[in-house]
């Protein structure tokens, strides 16, 4: 208990110096409990996610103003989110980061502009599909601080079309995507569909995650001979289904789960619920896979994996508002082929 005493008397000495001219008539008493109630919820927050910032550290006071930012953030955004199903926004293990921060590690994808889609739609679709009903979508994971989630959007849509086609569900290795795939730049970023593309060319077989697990930094290569087992992607397709998520729909149900990229500056706040505010297309940077849909309820969405551990969003799944084009979720959707 000692150690939150200090703390709290750290921030309020930190927060009387930084608090401007224009709010000094909000009363000392309200100050100082307002201060109390962040720094305990803070301590809270360092418990929950085993942060051991040191006490009077500098580190410690700029992380308390990230985590005071975020609260303010949380309450922006939900005031977006009044419908039952909207999304919630809130405390998770990106609240002491900067927003800067945040999209320097983990929203590191690239993409090229994908060309508009001119397939026919696909006629009496399911009114819900999850890919996940038909045990062919492996557990969620966690890239943690590397910003490799194009690999684990593509090896995710791998390993689904894989066991889609038969055979059994296999966690393939994302390590040696980021790692071998040479035109992308391993944890500093890259491009599903560069991935994708090198897959094909390459023909390289992607091996077990548990030949070539995961470190979650940039290593060195290591090649496999021809005669080693592994599965090959023999093509894919690319396209911006912006306007026509209703033939996105029929991509997912007869190709497998989709390889997108997204714009997911707002995700770091994301508890759960249908994100439909707020989330713009015009800068899509982190890669996801979309595994299935549900346009049952008052709100059509998208059901999509994400590559942060199961302690964010609803246990590691986000949902996005089908139409709109909401997040970028259409502007590039790869479909694989084995």
């Amino acid at each position: 208990m000692r150690g939150r005493q200090v703390l709290v008397a750290v921030i309020i000495t930190a927060g009387a110096l930084v608090s401007p001219p224009c709010c000094r008539h909000v009363s000392s008493a309200e100050t100082r409990s307002e201060l109390n109630n962040s720094a305990v919820a803070f301590e809270s927050f360092r418990e929950q996610f085993h942060r051991r910032y040191e006490v009077n550290s500098e580190e410690l006071n700029r992380r308390y103003l990230y985590f005071q930012d975020a609260v303010k953030r949380h309450a922006f955004l939900n005031s977006f989110s009044t419908a039952p199903q909207s999304a919630k926004y809130g405390i998770n293990q990106f609240s002491d980061l900067s927003q800067k921060e945040f999209r320097d590690l983990y929203l590191r994808a690239s993409t090229d502009r994908a060309p508009l889609f001119s397939g026919l739609k696909i006629e009496g679709l399911p009114a819900k599909f999850d890919w996940r009903d038909k045990a062919v979508v492996a557990p969620v994971q966690n890239q943690q601080a590397c910003g490799s989630c194009w690999a684990f959007s593509v090896v995710g849509a791998v390993q689904s079309v894989h066991a889609i086609g038969g055979s059994q569900l296999e966690q393939l290795s994302v390590q040696q995507v980021v790692d071998c795939s040479f035109k992308n730049k391993g944890c500093n970023g890259g491009s599903p569909s560069w991935t994708l593309n090198w897959l094909k060319q390459t023909k390289v077989k992607l091996v077990p995650q548990s030949e070539y697990p995961y470190k979650a930094k940039t290593g060195i290569c290591h090649f496999f001979s021809q005669s080693h087992e592994g599965v090959v992607v023999k093509n894919f397709t690319a396209h911006n289904f912006s306007g026509q998520e209703k033939a996105m729909m029929g991509q997912l149900v007869q190709r497998g789960p989709l390889a997108v990229v997204v714009d997911a500056v707002s995700w770091q706040d994301y508890l759960g619920g249908i994100i439909q505010h707020h989330c713009s297309s015009q800068w899509s940077t982190h890669a996801v896979l979309v595994v299935g849909y549900d346009t049952t309820g008052e709100i059509p969405y998208w059901i999509v994996q994400n590559s942060w551990g199961t302690t964010w969003g609803d246990e590691g799944y986000v949902y996005i508002k089908i139409g709109g084009n909401i997040c970028g979720i259409a502007d590039s959707v790869a479909a694989v082929f084995l």
